[in-house]
């Protein structure tokens, strides 16, 4: 299958501007690259700010004035339904070509393509259910009640790792509240977006609703900047985060940010141990390492410490490094080169820093993986939470087992960090469990799991990991602005400048 898959000719896809499909105005393009195979197997359009400018007046024409304007609740709900059905009908041609963009693993993002129907669907039963409420008032002969209305137009600028997932985060809920979207995904995985630009069309939804712009980071500093833009929700790294909540500082734009994370998993002695391993393991190894919540500090307790990370080390040895879309393979190359120069460049620093390689830490010598951008998954031992490895987001395959003695120092050295996204407890311990998440400053605890999301569950961070939640109804929320509405109902309005009328 995966020869047939690359032995077909380079394609060059357009973009959606108000319901067409359409090149960049000066007909550039660049090439979307195999992590695999380090060929190009598509194109996209480089967007100019000219084409920026036509999709924010798309989408704010279809917000002022057209259908979607009209559009009640229950029509919304249909139309994402609809998608839902049509997505989930292509989910195995969108879940081929994240893999030829990214390098995950097929078998994964199959079913991360599937559970996108579900994100569809929930939504649209939520844009069904959005409601204010009439607030009781110590004032006679008044009403008073909220609305929630759609915020206007909401760009989306959204990630390589997980292209259509954190896509599907975004554009659910801003779509079910009302409002129109434009989307510009990374430069590295344009084409993920692009091949469902069509769906949009066949669900019926009406152009300019949705639209769809490619380029590099520049094109996603011009529709941020925009002045027709109303919301702002991006998914990336702080660095960049912190760029664009500037941005929309500046006019006052609403702003949701899903950043980076340096995630703890702390596992206690009284933990199933082989349980925690398989865990621990999946936390950083599952997609090469490229997630926001990966796992990428182990706080092991002291009394287990040798044992746990011999178990660590021994099956990680075992790790099958291959074609991504293999079903046997179980850790692909990197997304791209940056990324992969940037993994080994911290796995640099941190043999400069005095951490031991228990394992990985180079590219591997196999000769079949020649061509792609593979990294050995990697432990680190040796590590303190004060070195730059234990610091900074690799995002790459690379874990740090840091020693901890009591649950004072483990929750001490897991809140050491800027960030503050997730957090893993391994214990068979109910009241340590329930001592322990209260204290620990993350958006998302797991307890004996790891890496689980859901569309109905809220996902976000704490300190640098962002602001907002998506997912669940807070993540609708995120997309509406509460209008307050008073009525007078009494006898009219007294001359204010003459009480004793």
């Amino acid at each position: 299958m995966s020869a047939a898959i690359r032995d077909r000719p380079v394609r060059a896809w357009p973009m959606l501007v108000g319901g067409r499909r359409v090149p960049a105005a000066d007909g550039a393009t660049f090439p979307s690259i195999d992590p695999f195979t380090g060929r190009a197997w598509a194109t996209a359009p480089r967007a100019t700010a000219a084409d920026v400018d036509a999709a924010v007046a798309a989408a704010r024409a279809a917000f002022d004035s057209g259908d979607w304007a009209r559009a009640l609740p229950a029509q919304r709900a249909r139309l994402l339904r609809r998608l839902g059905d049509l997505v989930e009908r292509e989910a195995e041609d969108l879940a081929l070509v994240q893999v030829l963009e990214n390098g995950k693993l097929l078998r994964e993002v199959r079913g991360q393509a599937s559970a996108l129907a579900a994100h569809c669907h929930y939504f649209a039963g939520a844009a069904e259910h959005l409601h204010g409420h009439v607030v009781p008032l110590s004032v006679p002969d008044m009403l008073n009640y909220t609305v929630r209305e759609p915020v206007g137009v909401v760009a989306a600028i959204t990630p390589w790792n997980s292209p259509l997932s954190l896509l599907f985060w975004k554009l659910c809920p801003a779509l079910a509240a009302g409002n129109t979207v434009v989307v510009k995904p990374s430069e590295v995985t344009p084409v993920s977006t692009l091949a469902l630009a069509h769906l949009f069309e066949e669900a019926g939804f009406p152009p300019g609703v949705v639209n769809v712009v490619t380029g590099d980071g520049a094109v996603g500093a011009a529709l941020a900047a925009h002045p027709g833009v109303d919301r702002i929700a991006f998914t990336g790294s702080t660095a960049v985060g912190k760029a664009v909540a500037k941005t929309a500082a500046e006019r006052l734009a609403r702003v949701s940010l899903e950043l980076g994370g340096k995630s703890p998993n702390i596992v206690f002695p009284d933990a199933d141990i082989d349980n925690a391993v398989k865990g621990v393991l999946a936390g950083i190894f599952a997609a090469a390492g490229q997630t926001c919540l990966a796992g990428s500090r182990a706080l092991v307790h002291a009394d287990i410490l040798e044992d746990f990370t011999a178990r660590l080390v021994e099956r990680t040895r075992r790790l099958r490094l291959g074609d991504p879309l293999d079903a046997g393979t179980e850790v692909g190359p990197l997304a791209c080169r940056m990324q992969y120069d940037k993994v080994l460049h911290w796995i640099g620093v941190a043999r400069g820093e005095g951490a031991q390689v228990l394992c990985g830490g180079a590219r591997p010598d196999d000769p079949a993986l020649a061509q792609g951008l593979f990294v050995l998954p990697t432990i680190l031992g040796g590590v303190r939470n004060d070195m730059r490895i234990a610091r900074e987001e690799v995002f790459g395959p690379v874990l740090c087992v840091i020693p901890f003695r009591d649950e004072a120092e483990a929750v001490a050295i897991a809140n050491d960090t800027p960030f503050g996204l997730a957090a893993g407890l391994w214990t068979n311990d109910l009241r340590r469990a329930h001592r322990l998440v209260p204290r620990l400053r993350a958006g998302t605890v797991w307890v004996n799991t790891y890496r689980r999301t859901n569309h109905a569950t809220p996902f976000g961070g704490m300190k640098e990991s962002g602001l907002g939640r998506e997912n669940g109804l807070e993540a609708i929320h995120e997309y509406t602005e509460t209008k307050s509405v008073w009525i007078d109902h009494g006898p009219g309005i007294k001359d204010p400048f003459n009480p004793r009328a």
